[in-house]
């Protein structure tokens, strides 16, 4: 976690030289493109069925046609300080419309002492009916070729009182040892989580998880059906 911590420091760091930097570009040219960054907490969790720390992080920066991304979601296990990061991805997003960025970059994942590096092309956007869809295929350096497809809602009963399912999926051509991934179809993953928002950029929550191992994902991860309580805070800032 530390470690995360420190990534987003520096990306903050940058973030606020940059910003200021075309800020001031800005006030001798207002017809300059505007630019902006967020730090987005969106998953600051603990797991209470393997007594984790769960965490999904967001930033970027960019207008409306080009963004930096840096993307890190894992977990740090309390019982022996311990972590795996299942993804800690760098990249570069480009608008293809109004609602979708084709992203290209690069990625790791895995413990935070063995792991694999990638290659990574994704699609991030909003389907119908407001579905927010995040898709990548990581190419790593030994060839192992998997799919991550996630898709998650926001509905309202108030404007403070959001539920949220949450999907996802992830698909390989081969089995990956070091991430714990088997041939084909690898993990599915459900959640719902109802937050309060306290103020749009504060947000507790709390949820249940449901995950499904298969094939010889299962026997790498020995695991095969997990549900789990989840108690949270979304942020942003």
């Amino acid at each position: 976690m530390k470690k995360t911590i420190s990534l987003f420091s520096l990306f903050f760091i940058f973030l606020k030289a940059f910003s200021q930097e075309h800020h001031n570009e800005e006030i001798k040219n207002p017809m300059h493109p505007m630019n902006f960054g967020s730090i987005i907490f969106d998953r600051l969790e603990y797991i209470e069925k393997d007594k984790s720390l769960g965490y999904k992080i967001t930033g970027f920066y960019g207008g409306d046609y080009n963004k930096l991304w840096l993307e890190l979601e894992g977990k740090d296990y309390l019982k022996n300080n311990k972590g795996e990061i299942e993804r800690a991805d760098l990249l570069y997003g480009k608008a293809v419309s109004s609602f979708w960025d084709v992203r290209f970059g690069v990625g790791y994942a895995g413990d935070y002492n063995k792991g694999r590096k990638s290659v990574v092309l994704g699609l991030k956007g909003l389907a119908p009916y407001w579905f927010e869809v995040d898709s990548n295929i990581y190419l790593t350096e030994k060839g192992g070729v998997y799919l991550r497809f996630k898709a998650e809602n926001d509905l309202l009963f108030t404007q403070r009182l959001i539920l949220q399912p949450h999907f996802e999926t992830t698909l390989s051509n081969k089995k990956i040892e070091n991430l714990e991934l088997g041939s084909g179809l690898s993990k599915v993953s459900f959640s719902l989580k109802l937050r309060y928002e306290l103020k749009r950029e504060f947000a507790p929550y709390i949820g249940v998880s449901f995950d499904r191992f298969f094939g010889q994902t299962k026997e790498l991860s020995h695991k095969s059906n997990e549900s789990s309580f989840l108690i949270g805070i979304r942020m942003w800032f």
